[in-house]
């Protein structure tokens, strides 16, 4: 544990409760008008409980429930909890995408602990922007914080076959649409494969993002791993409450947490994982929200040397993210990269993440696999460079056809999705299994928000075929869950300019993933006379938060934060003022 330099008088909280002034009445006063006394909360660290839950949150409606579960530890370690609500983010209903309200998150979270008589919070997230908003939002705050994640669903079920979300979502829809899987079985898969409170059980968005939080240190040992339905998740919970009001006193703060070290061990974890190609974005956010310059090419290195060794879906075959749990789990998986991570890195916990470690083993060794035997040889994702993404683009080489990893084929261009929808179900649509799709403005201005939009669908007439992977490149995201040869984050986008604003329907395009790069086979000087005729779209919005969005938003290869929010902006922000 950390030494103790807290005192009462020194807690942040103190300056609202304890001066003798007109001012602290009042706020003390306020207190009481709820029915608690000096006893409850004086010479004590107040606590913000930051809860994400709501009636439009399916995957935090546990959520009700914990956040009596950490009040209780908080008062078992002679803490004063506040609940302090924040925006839910449910990713399957806030549209266009959760991703336009991220850093609306970031922001809520950071106004809000600045504001109140907070000495430490726990951030209570799990649904996919939820993990990145939250933290990103108290790491500029700067207070003492720990993460207690959702924790993954119980795995679906149809007839007896194991169902994993979002990835068979896809897969029983590409049936629907090829006219093998009739409206009683649909049905039943829209019945089965959502059984319990909790995130996705692949190793999508989510699970992905609450590994990253726990391998930067910022969750209690193990707690990414455990099922939100599981009873363990209540201890957790309560173990969170406890712990959070230790690191007020021990003055354990994020800037302590989230060094170069701790960022690197996450970057390691998410190849490791099979992470989502949002980690990415989300990383690269967090990262410089902490001070730290994380760039793609770190990524992209992690990504030669860091094996996939966690054969759950979409990238492995078979196994979800309950199966992890009871294999060891993340602090398992860690155990047996302990060679590429930095052992020396605090947590949460106020012990080294080696330290932390100390017992982890694996139970499955088909579903953590060794480093000698990964279900892919290389990291989760690879950065692409070329004349069509001059500043990056994105692919999970790991969940495609190994046969696309260096392919070559005709364009097929939709300058929306709205273009695609239209058309992609076409008989007469001149596609091949060779072609590549391209969606454009789809980006973080295009979009706007950067949708989940980069799965394009196969085309329907391939799919009677039985064609069900082929490459599609965008300036769009994909969900965690997705899978397939899909092309994204393509930077600078579309929307603004980007190289993928100048690509027609015919052109050639070369993937060449080995060496990382993404080129379409036309001349400079016809890429010149293209762009001397591009027009920009017409923007999206004219007002309210979609403009501010616009104007400030940052492309995929920066993280997508608002660059006036980023830790290089200005100077840092001083407390509030009280008078």
């Amino acid at each position: 544990m950390t030494k103790c330099r807290k005192t009462p008088n020194t807690l942040r909280s103190a300056r609202w409760f304890a001066p003798d002034d007109l001012r602290s009445f009042g706020h003390r006063s306020r207190q009481m008008q709820m029915g608690y006394g000096k006893e409850d909360w004086d010479g004590k660290p107040i606590i913000a409980i930051v809860n994400t839950w709501s009636d439009a949150q399916p995957c935090h409606s546990h959520f009700k429930q914990r956040v009596e579960d950490v009040k209780r530890g908080v008062l078992q370690a002679g803490g004063f909890p506040m609940e302090l609500p924040a925006l839910s983010l449910s990713e399957s209903l806030v549209k266009p995408t959760s991703m336009l309200y991220r850093n609306m998150l970031a922001m809520d979270v950071e106004e809000m602990l600045r504001c109140h008589p907070i000495d430490g919070a726990v951030l209570m997230g799990g649904c996919d922007k939820t993990t990145p908003g939250l933290i990103m939002g108290a790491v500029s705050t700067g207070v003492p914080l720990i993460y207690l994640p959702a924790g993954p669903m119980l795995r679906g079920n149809y007839r007896g076959e194991t169902l994993g979300s979002g990835s068979d979502s896809w897969k029983f829809w590409d049936k629907r649409r090829d006219g093998t899987l009739g409206t009683e079985e649909w049905q039943a898969v829209e019945a089965g494969i959502a059984r319990s409170y909790g995130h996705c059980m692949t190793m999508g968005t989510a699970s992905t993002m609450t590994g990253i939080a726990e391998a930067l240190g910022l969750t209690l040992p193990g707690a990414s791993s455990i099922p939100a339905a599981d009873a363990n998740h209540i201890r957790m919970s309560a173990g969170c409450g406890r712990r959070i009001v230790d690191m007020v006193w021990e003055d354990l703060t994020p800037a302590a947490i989230i060094s170069r070290a701790a960022v690197d061990n996450a970057v390691t974890v998410a190849m490791a994982m099979g992470c989502s190609t949002n980690a990415i974005i989300h990383l690269l956010a967090m990262a410089r929200r902490a001070g730290v310059d994380l760039t793609l090419d770190d990524l992209d290195a992690a990504g030669r040397h860091v094996p996939v060794i966690a054969n759950i879906r979409p990238s492995g075959n078979t196994y979800l993210m309950e199966d992890f749990y009871y294999s060891g789990g993340l602090r398992g998986m860690m155990s047996r990269l302990k060679d590429k991570l930095n052992l020396h890195a605090l947590t949460v916990s106020g012990k080294t993440l080696g330290e932390t470690l100390i017992g982890a083993s694996v139970h499955h060794d088909d579903v953590i696999r060794t480093m000698e035997d990964p279900i892919y040889p290389e990291g989760s994702l690879a950065v692409l460079r070329g004349n069509l993404a001059p500043d990056g683009a994105i692919i999970k080489p790991a969940a495609c056809d190994r046969r696309f990893l260096n392919h070559e084929g005709p364009a097929l261009v939709f300058n929306s999705y709205s273009d695609l929808k239209l058309r992609i179900d076409d008989d007469d649509l001149d596609v091949t299994a060779d072609t590549i799709l391209i969606l454009r403005n789809a980006g973080p201005q295009g979009g706007p928000g950067m949708p989940e939009w980069g799965m394009l669908p196969i085309p329907q007439k391939l799919l009677k075929q039985g064609v069900r992977d082929m490459v599609r490149l965008s300036d769009a995201r994909m969900s965690g869950t997705s899978y397939g040869a899909c092309i994204l984050h393509c930077a600078p986008e579309s929307f603004i300019g980007g190289p993928l604003s100048l690509v027609k329907t015919g052109d050639r395009i070369k993937l060449d993933v080995p060496n990382r790069t993404l080129d379409m086979l036309v001349s400079d000087a016809e890429l010149a006379t293209r762009k001397s005729t591009w027009k920009k779209p017409q923007r999206k919005y004219e007002r309210g938060y979609g403009w501010m969005f616009s104007q400030h938003i940052k492309q995929a290869n920066e993280g997508c934060d608002f660059d006036f929010l980023e830790t290089t902006f200005g100077d840092p922000v001083g407390e509030p003022d009280i008078f």
